[in-house]
């Protein structure tokens, strides 16, 4: 593959993704957008399938996913072996719980931050399995250190209680509101207290430096499409071997399922693929070239001025600084640590991320519509607020070419703001309308 020597960060960049020219994207942590480089390997991949099917999906595929294994391995600090390709991260947190086995004391906690399809998933195991559940109130701004220290004496309570703290999930960078959780510290107490740590970092990977030989979890999971740079759907999912006893089953169920009594029969050969790597080869025949495409998202990223370093360094300030300029126009303000007193991104906006509050008040016993006298914004009822913003969303989209995040929290109203290489400052002053 050949990759044309990228330049600048900024609107240049807009010559090598796929996207209009007229288009503002401010929301590419949703659904992602990928280099026309990438998207040619891709072709090429599907090309290849349909040049001879048997031959790709049971001998080149396995070769090629062994390859962009390899390079995620590499990318994230950890053995081959620790890493598969799953569809997305609800897929990853469904593998994780169904295949855990709960007793009546065991509890898993998590906080009301969580990504409402995972807590319809923990919801959904407790129906099924002894599991008990605890989410843990986090109303931002607040701190890391109070997060954690949060965090610390919820487990420690549960314990008092008598439950088993068996399980804790938790993000590396939230959904909404997007900000960035401690989850380095986080994933340090549960291992301290005997907890496996499941982080949800479906925003991680591609948007901030990750360590995953240095934070040690016991299950990651990233989706690559939305920050990587790579087609849809694609996401990593690490487990380190000595929790891969724990994965029996993908979803769904792989042919490569040894059943327990024939565990013993089954070679350990340490150069031979483990039954976790085979079981996440080929879980059911559907399009996962997107999962060999990581290579080529890789050496785009590499042939960016600077290379990663920069693009974690440009996005971050692209989100600081546009955030910044968006409250700015508006005359409202932008979510972030209380009091952090810093320049540059606290904690907590340490990322691509800035979640800017719009000039309407949300006052859930309100009935209708108006405006108090005494008030500084327009005042909405939490219903009026949710319709508000899928008007405003649809509005956006088909009358302005523009897209970003628009969210209900803690009575307020908010935009989420993604930063991008292909944005700068002056796509956040015209969306503030300056």
């Amino acid at each position: 593959m050949s990759v044309e020597q990228p330049q600048a960060l900024g609107h240049s960049m807009l010559d090598h993704f796929l996207l209009d020219k007229d288009w503002k994207n401010f929301n590419h942590g949703a659904y992602g957008a990928f280099p026309a480089v990438v998207r040619a390997e891709h072709r090429k991949l599907q090309d290849k399938v349909e040049v001879g099917p048997d031959k790709f999906v049971r001998y080149l595929y396995p070769e090629l996913l062994d390859t962009s294994r390899k390079a995620m391995a590499t990318y994230l600090n950890v053995p081959t072996n620790e890493i598969v390709y799953v569809k997305s991260a609800t897929v990853a947190i469904n593998t994780v719980l169904r295949n855990i086995s709960f007793g009546p004391q065991d509890m898993i906690m998590y906080f009301s931050t969580i990504f409402s399809a995972c807590e319809k998933t923990i919801q959904s195991v407790m129906e099924t399995t002894q599991l008990k559940a605890r989410k843990i109130e986090c109303v931002l701004p607040m701190s890391h250190e109070d997060i954690v220290a949060k965090f610390e004496q919820t487990v420690q309570q549960a314990k008092e209680e008598g439950f088993n703290v068996r399980i804790a999930i938790f993000d590396t960078i939230s959904s909404n509101p997007g900000v960035r959780f401690p989850f380095e510290e986080l994933t340090e107490v549960c291992r301290e207290h005997g907890v496996l740590s499941c982080i949800d970092g479906a925003h991680g990977v591609g948007q901030i430096p990750i360590d995953l030989g240095k934070i040690k979890p016991d299950f990651f999971v990233s989706i690559t499409h939305k920050w990587l740079y790579n087609p849809r759907g694609c996401s990593v999912f690490h487990v380190p071997r000595r929790n891969q006893n724990l994965i029996r089953t993908t979803i769904p169920t792989s042919h490569v399922l040894i059943p327990i009594e024939l565990e013993h029969d089954y070679p350990t050969d340490p150069d031979s693929k483990s039954s976790f790597e085979l079981m996440f080869q080929n879980t059911a025949i559907t399009d996962d070239t997107p999962y060999l495409t990581v290579p080529a998202a890789l050496q785009f990223r590499s042939r960016v001025p600077g290379g990663e370093d920069a693009i974690f360094k440009y996005i971050r300030e692209m989100a600081f600084q546009g955030g910044n300029l968006v409250a700015q126009i508006l005359g409202t303000d932008v979510l972030g640590e209380p009091a952090s007193g810093r320049e540059g991104p606290c904690r907590a906006r340490d990322c691509a991320f800035a979640n800017v509050r719009l000039p309407i008040v949300i006052n859930a016993s309100e009935a209708g519509e108006g405006t108090d006298k005494t008030a500084r914004w327009p005042i909405l009822s939490t219903l009026q607020a949710t319709r508000f913003a899928a008007r405003l969303h649809e509005k956006l989209v088909t009358d302005f070419s523009a897209s970003l995040g628009i969210f209900v929290y803690d009575s307020a109203l908010w935009i989420r703001l993604s930063g991008q290489i292909y944005l700068e400052l002056d796509d956040y002053k015209w969306l503030g309308g300056s």
